[in-house]
């Protein structure tokens, strides 16, 4: 059950990162009001890039 759980969240971290990798421009304008995009977005495609190896390490690692 526990197996179960934890490829369910680590499945949906690696879904949530690759959406911010992909729409970090749509968001960037979306939700934030300062000037510069290319530096939110970037932002945004690097923690999306992050959230994604964790999800992996935590999928393949529960094996």
């Amino acid at each position: 059950m526990f197996k179960v759980i934890m490829m369910l969240i680590s499945a949906i971290m690696i879904l949530a990162g690759v959406i911010l990798i992909y729409d970090a421009r749509l968001i960037t304008k979306k939700f934030f009001g300062f000037g510069d995009q290319n530096e939110g977005s970037s932002g945004l495609k690097i923690l999306g890039f992050l959230i994604v190896i964790i999800g992996g390490l935590i999928l393949y690692f529960n094996f």
